[in-house]
């Protein structure tokens, strides 16, 4: 098995390898009395929202290698040595090492327990105490973790994995990182810049608000789900790297949850152009936008900017906006970025995919350019990316809109090719 190269410098760079997770039953897992401490205001249908998500990875297996967690965990745990260490590390978090529990969970078959680890594991109802338990799971599902974009994320030739802010989520870290260092198909050096780091215990960062602009400026945005702590943390890694390093750090509100992340407000579509809510980015006083330069192993300056484009520009990028929803209603916006409608990934400079619900944002992205293509034509082969300039290719996102993420939050990127810029 030929290794892959962990190679992120860039969001727009040909993607030559993604990272998923197909949803299952942890999704139907769900009820509207748990929905909420598993961070989803809505329970997903899933027998709508896969076929859904089907076409969405359609689009990239056309395009790209893609490679599901589920796979990758059942390779890990077929080895015995990873597997208990894997088993250990949850046991320790979740239940601090009840040993009946652990001995439990330890015992099941290899083929279930990938699933399982994932999709829940039910508690065994065999004493008193454990029958009047109104929970249902010892080990609970894991229903965002189709959105691979959180746990981990790659910069450069790195892996970092992440600090969850809620430890229900905590379960996915320790699963990408065992899968970054042990499965035989990466070669990959894993950080986790929290827990070497952070001595404050406030640290935390997920994927969804680290973007990589190039390869030697980072976008990180702070609000509910990224702590300032956490990002000191990156800090003190990249101060550990020769040469300059920027970071652009956007603070983001914490309410309404559309906010969750950066990259809820702001993707990268092309060398030269990018998608943004403009009421936050452009139009924002409340929230910061702060400038850190790293230089010879030191912070030689921290400053306020305009905003995140000023910021680019200083440093050589200069971008044209496409703004989410379009620019003539606010109304219109808001809903539109409250449905993911900011969230692309790009396969290729000049090719995304979003959700084709937000008919205003692909009404402007049009009018940027891009062609506008529905993924169903694309799986068909109907039509071709190839054949494009530049597309936007638009998924049916009714349902997985539902749960707080769109395209980018649904790939975890572990390898794309050099941009010329």
């Amino acid at each position: 098995m030929q290794k892959i190269d962990i190679n992120i410098k860039s969001e727009i760079g040909k993607l030559d390898g993604v990272i998923v997770h197909l949803p299952g039953p942890e999704v139907e897992n769900m009820t509207p009395e748990n929905a909420q401490r598993a961070l989803y205001s809505d329970i997903l249908n899933l027998s709508v929202a896969l076929p859904e998500y089907n076409n969405f990875i359609g689009v990239l297996k056309k395009f790209t290698n893609v490679y599901d967690v589920s796979d990758l965990l059942f390779d890990i745990i077929q080895n015995t040595e990873y597997k208990n260490e894997l088993l250990q590390h949850i046991c320790t978090i979740e239940h601090n090492k009840d040993e009946e529990v652990c001995s439990f969970i330890e015992n099941i078959n290899d083929a279930d327990l990938a699933n399982q680890l994932i999709q829940g594991i039910e508690m065994r109802k065999d004493n008193l105490t454990r029958f009047l338990d109104n929970e249902r799971y010892c080990l609970h599902p894991l229903p965002n973790f189709f959105f691979t974009r959180d746990a981990s994320f790659s910069i450069g030739s790195e892996v970092m994995i992440g600090k969850m802010a809620n430890s229900v989520r905590d379960r996915e870290t320790l699963i990408m990182d065992s899968v970054f260092r042990h499965h035989p198909l990466f070669k990959a050096k894993t950080v986790n810049p929290v827990l070497s780091y952070d001595k404050s215990g406030k640290g935390t960062i997920e994927g969804g608000d680290v973007i990589v602009a190039r390869e030697d400026i980072l976008l990180i945005g702070t609000g509910d789900r990224t702590s300032t702590q956490g990002i000191d943390s990156v800090i003190e890694h990249l101060k550990t790297k020769p040469g300059i390093h920027h970071i652009i750090v956007q603070e983001l509100p914490f309410k309404p949850e559309s906010f969750i992340h950066l990259d809820m407000v702001f993707t990268f579509l092309d060398r030269d152009k990018c998608m943004i809510f403009e009421p936050l980015i452009i139009n924002a006083t409340k929230y910061l936008t702060i400038h850190i330069t790293i230089d010879n192993h030191n912070v030689v300056n921290i400053k306020e900017e305009k905003n995140i484009l000023a910021a680019l520009r200083s440093l050589g990028m200069d971008l044209e906006p496409v703004f989410c929803g379009g620019n003539n209603d606010m109304t219109i916006m808001e809903r539109e970025q409250w449905q993911s409608g900011a969230n692309f990934f790009t396969l290729e400079p000049g090719k995304v995919i979003g959700y084709g619900r937000n008919v205003n944002t692909i009404e402007a992205l049009n009018k940027s350019g891009f062609d506008i293509v529905k993924a169903r034509d694309i799986v068909s082969g109907a039509e071709n990316i190839e054949d494009h300039d530049k597309l936007v290719v638009t998924i049916v996102g009714n349902e997985l809109s539902r749960g707080g993420g769109g395209a980018r939050c649904m790939t975890m990127p572990v390898s794309r090719q050099e941009v010329i810029w």
